[in-house]
């Protein structure tokens, strides 16, 4: 990940000026905003004019109008002062979906969160914007145009969910309109984008081990995929519209960029833009998954002799062989949420922005 904010580009959107609540003046806190989307959020706010604080375990970036502290999630005392002062906090903190440290997920989703809940009181806040994950409502079969009706998935796909399943019940359920503290949750899917840490450097390794030869089903699946910069646009709407008045406080929105493609030719698309061959040779998707099951078992088998993280998982091969797309009609009707950038668009700009992993031919 760069270790700098970066200027906005020169061929980024112009954001909409909106007239919510937000104003040039007020001062916003960005849990995990050394991460790749609260670096982005960071630079956003800093563009519209708002005072930034940042609150992460590290220091991912330099920057003059940023105030930075550092500490523990759940710590009280390390949180209190990057949130006093602060009527906005957006929390975007979550440890790496790909992780498989159940504590790790639970210590930072569910207890940090409900830290920074009790922190925000003590300190004034009067928002909190949360990061969700449409993935909540996700149990590895298909969802069509989901809503946010959809209930919680019962048998999660991983300890990530599972978490922030938790996690945004919490935030939801805290929201408290008569002690004037208001909260939302913003479930973006698949965000990608430049300075991604996840999507693109992955993929173009597994390319380069000869790992993306294979097209997981027909290929037709839709699914969501989020420029980073649209996930971003939702969070400031959400905050700009959130208030004592509003229909948002309690509520989750789906933010994508509202453009279903097919799993795996989005992935071709990045893979052909830095010159790797995209997948081409087809596997039904039953014997993929009864594979990646068998795999599972035998690795739990053998548990006690080997420490193995296989990365090739039934949740995988779920993610990538069934339609998983999300509605966002709520958002348009009740924050005025369109995407600002294409997905042609955003495509192009993230493959330029990793010019460096381009395979020479």
């Amino acid at each position: 990940m760069d270790q700098a904010v970066h200027e906005p580009e020169r061929d980024q959107v112009p954001w909409p000026r909106l007239s919510g609540l937000l104003i040039q003046t007020q001062k916003c806190t960005v849990i995990g905003g050394s991460g790749f989307l609260g670096q982005h959020l960071v630079e956003q706010l800093l563009a519209r004019g708002y005072s930034v604080n940042v609150f992460d375990i590290r220091q991912g970036f330099d920057n003059p109008h940023v105030r930075f502290f550092l500490g523990d999630l759940c710590s009280q005392k390390d949180l209190y002062p990057a949130l006093v002062g602060a009527s906005t906090v957006f929390h975007c903190a979550s440890p790496s979906p790909s992780s498989n440290n159940k504590e790790l997920f639970y210590r930072v989703n569910l207890s940090g969160t409900e830290n920074v809940i009790d922190t925000c009181r003590k300190a004034g806040v009067q928002r909190l914007i949360l990061t969700s994950s449409a993935s909540v409502v996700f149990e590895g079969v298909d969802i069509k145009n989901g809503t946010e009706d959809l209930p919680y998935a019962v048998k999660p796909i991983d300890y990530y969910t599972e978490t922030k399943i938790l996690q945004e019940k919490t935030v939801l359920g805290a929201n408290d309109p008569e002690q004037n503290f208001f909260t939302t949750a913003i479930r973006p899917h698949g965000i990608f984008g430049p300075r991604d840490p996840q999507l693109v450097p992955i993929l173009v390794e597994a390319a380069k081990k000869g790992k993306m030869k294979f097209i997981i089903g027909n290929g037709e699946n839709l699914v969501d995929f989020s420029f980073v910069e649209n996930v971003v646009h939702g969070h400031i709407l959400a905050a700009e519209h959130l208030s004592r008045d509003g229909a948002l406080g309690g509520k989750a929105f789906h933010i994508t960029n509202d453009e279903p493609i097919p799993f795996w030719t989005f992935l071709s698309r990045i893979l052909k833009g830095l010159n790797y061959e995209p997948p081409k040779y087809h596997i039904p998707y039953w014997v993929a998954y009864y594979l990646a099951l068998l795999l599972s078992l035998l690795v739990m088998l053998l548990s006690p002799l080997l420490q193995i993280q296989p990365t090739f998982t039934p949740m995988r091969v779920a993610l990538a062989g069934t339609f998983h797309y999300y509605s966002c009609e709520k958002a348009k009707k009740l924050i005025g949420y369109r995407p600002l950038v294409s997905m042609d668009e955003a495509v192009e700009r993230t493959v330029r922005s990793f010019h460096h992993l381009r395979k020479v031919k």
